[in-house]
């Protein structure tokens, strides 16, 4: 089976990594986004997808759009049999999805219809789901509307982070696609339509939405620590400085919203509930341990952290 593969970060590399490794599939071409400017330094990065591609002696192509004509030429000159789109970043226009003779099959980090769109994974943490995984999904125009092929679940561990589950479920997606190309090529794929009622998005993360607000309670601030990381990471302030939280835990304990009501372990109340610190990053400092920062701090009980002063 001929395939052109879509995908740019490190979740897309253990399905190309498998692709490449099987002898039942011939990988044409990887397309992947152009490289980017990274860090304070701004240089000049490639994504994921390429270095594993080049790694792997396959071609690579990184078009800016696929909307101009160029993109449908060539690929319909690598005449792939199926095209696998997993977390591209880009739009595949109408006349790119109607070229393989098997379509366009997308792996998606979340059991559809819930959570189409960029940031499955993060916002299943931060929503508190129990329950997540990957769909197959045979794709169309739409933002991840296709029909469903097939699904696999797991559950989130409660203090799981987003980055531990995107790991988790990349490691999953070569299983899922390599059955579901099969189903397809023997002609056993069943597709069901996705209930469009029961949809919801997955919108991108911001950095302004990882402020802590104290006022909510301690399971959703958990949930927002843990889906926040490790990008761009839940935040609240110390002393007038911005203070990163990468690790946290509910408790049972009450104050005022943003009090700091123990140092052993530390904890800061919440609107319902506490949250306990486990690991943290003072700005323009290294991540330490909540206890070292606080004791370092001579921090003391009733202060409060989430003021901006």
């Amino acid at each position: 089976m001929n395939i052109v593969f879509m995908g740019t970060p490190d979740f897309a590399v253990p399905s190309l990594k498998a692709l490449a490794a099987d002898e039942r599939f011939s990988v044409k071409a990887v397309f992947t986004q152009p490289d980017k400017p990274v860090g304070r330094k701004r240089i000049l990065t490639p994504p994921d997808v390429k270095v594993c591609a080049e790694e792997l002696g396959l071609t690579v192509f990184q078009p800016d759009s696929l909307k101009n004509g160029d993109a449908e030429e060539l690929i319909s000159t690598l005449a792939p049999d199926v095209i696998v789109v997993i977390a591209y970043g880009k739009i595949l226009p109408k006349s790119i999805l109607g070229i393989p003779k098997y379509g366009c099959v997308n792996i998606h980090g979340s059991i559809l219809p819930k959570l189409r769109g960029a940031a499955p994974i993060q916002r299943a943490v931060i929503e508190g789901e129990k329950i997540t995984g990957i769909t197959a999904m045979k794709m169309d125009v739409g933002l991840d509307t296709g029909d469903m092929i097939d699904v696999i679940k797991t559950e989130i561990a409660p203090d799981e982070t987003a980055g531990e589950l995107f790991d988790r479920l990349a490691d999953m997606a070569p299983e899922l696609l390599i059955k579901t190309l099969i189903t397809l090529e023997n002609g056993d794929a069943v597709c069901t339509k996705q209930n469009d009622e029961a949809s919801t998005y997955a919108k991108p993360l911001t950095k302004e939405e990882a402020q802590i607000d104290w006022n909510k309670n301690a399971e959703d601030i958990h949930n927002k620590v843990r889906g926040m990381n490790p990008w761009p990471t839940a935040f609240t302030y110390y002393k007038g400085k911005k203070l990163k939280i990468f690790k946290s835990k509910p408790a049972e304990k009450s104050g005022r919203p943003g009090e700091i009501i123990s140092l052993d372990p530390p904890t800061a109340a919440c609107g319902n509930g506490a949250l306990e610190l486990i690991s943290v990053q003072l700005e323009g400092k290294k991540q330490m341990s909540a206890e070292d920062f606080f004791r370092g701090q001579r921090t003391q009980i009733g202060e409060m952290i989430g003021l901006y002063e």
